[in-house]
Formats: C-alpha cells, structure tokens, sequence
C-alpha cells in the first residue's frame, strides 16, 4: 500500500516519490488550468507554479538527473506564471524534451517549445490566440499598451524557442474565421510542426527516445 506522503505527492504534484530524484530522467506534467497568483476554483484541475518552481530547482540541482520529459496537456492560464516557468525550462543545463498529448492552449504554447526538443501526438491540438484578460479593466490607452507587452514578451519567448517566424505566429493569431466567437488558430498534430511550431510528431516512446539520444550526446 502507499504510505500517506506517497498518497500527498500524486494527489498534490502528479506524481510519487517528489524528493527521491535518483532517477537519470524525471517527468513533469502540466495540466489543467495554470494557476498563478490567484486560487482557482476547487473543482478545476491546476498546475501550480509554486509547486514546480521547486521542482525544476531540484532537478537542476541533482547531479543523477540527466533529462526532463515535460508532459503537456493544458487550456493555458495565467500568462506570467507559464511564462516563468518556460523561461526556467529553458534555461536548465538538462536535456529536456516536450510532449503534448492532450492540447497544449495559449500559454500552453511556449511551455511546449521551451524544451530542447518538442514532440506533439497526432490527435493534440495547440490554440494560438492573443492575450486576453477577464474581469475589468481600465479603458485607457495604457491598458493597450500593457497588453501589446504582455504579448510581445509571449511572441518573443516562441519565436525564440521554436522554428515559427515572427509573420506566420502573428497572422494564426489574428485569423478571424477559425475559433467560435474568438481571434486564433487551432493546429492539430501534423499542422503545428509544417508551421513550424512543434518538432515532430510522436508519442511517449519518441519523446524518451529523443531525449536518451540527446543525453548520449551531451555526454560525450
């Protein structure tokens, strides 16, 4: 039987055995809903940015850890929170490599990019749209500015990180005619990596695969 923090890790983080990094390649999942600086709601599944700040803290740290497979299956959330944390998926010395087997929405998209190698499965679907905002807002030209900074930063961050050019990510944003009573594009396995998005097409054995041969490589 599982003890009680066996149990308080997979319900809390996704996965067993939190601070037993012995394993050469760890697995981080993100799901859901990415829940930033406020609480959601109790019945929304959420990856927390506080929990896997530490996380990816202790697997940069571990000299057993060799690679990160990052699992993606998440509508997006909160912009500075996934966008944080991409940017530390990047800036790790460990190999890293992501999948996204559900959908990998809005923020979703740089998390998917910000590994070293990105791989997506047939049927998972990635939205690009613009940033938005709920709740209210103060109608000056400021606010347009902020945004238009926010989604800079965004745009940035994936051309940064991914083979998509700077005019083909800001027209899938601004199609019209694609997402019900909203601005973006879906792209769905195949058609997220011939935009330049995504790596290749594949699923968990690809993915570990891909990333045992990129340790080989650091390696040597």
């Amino acid at each position: 039987m599982l003890d009680e923090q066996k149990r308080e890790d997979i319900k809390e983080f996704g996965r067993g055995m939190i601070n037993d990094l012995k394993d050469e390649i760890q697995i981080l999942p993100i799901i859901g809903q990415i829940e930033g600086h406020e609480i959601l709601p109790p019945q929304t599944k959420t990856t927390k940015y506080e929990h896997v700040i530490p996380q990816l803290i202790s697997i940069e740290e571990n000299s057993q850890t060799k690679g990160l497979l990052i699992i993606l299956n998440t509508v997006g959330g909160d912009v500075e929170a996934g966008l944080a944390i991409a940017e530390m998926i990047r800036s790790l010395s460990k190999v890293t490599v992501s999948l996204v087997i559900g959908g990998g929405h809005s923020i979703g998209v740089p998390l998917a990019t910000s590994s070293d190698y990105s791989f997506i499965s047939p049927s998972a679907t990635m939205i690009v749209h613009p940033v938005r905002m709920n709740g209210m807002i103060i109608g000056v030209h400021q606010t347009f500015e902020y945004f238009n900074k926010i989604q800079d930063r965004v745009n940035e961050f994936i051309i940064r990180t991914s083979n998509i050019k700077r005019e083909k990510l800001k027209s899938l944003m601004s199609k019209t005619d694609e997402l019900l009573n909203d601005v973006g594009t879906m792209l769905v396995g195949k058609e997220a990596v011939d935009v330049g998005l995504i790596n290749e097409v594949g699923g968990v054995s690809s993915a570990l695969a891909k990333l045992h041969q990129l340790i080989n490589e650091q390696n040597k």
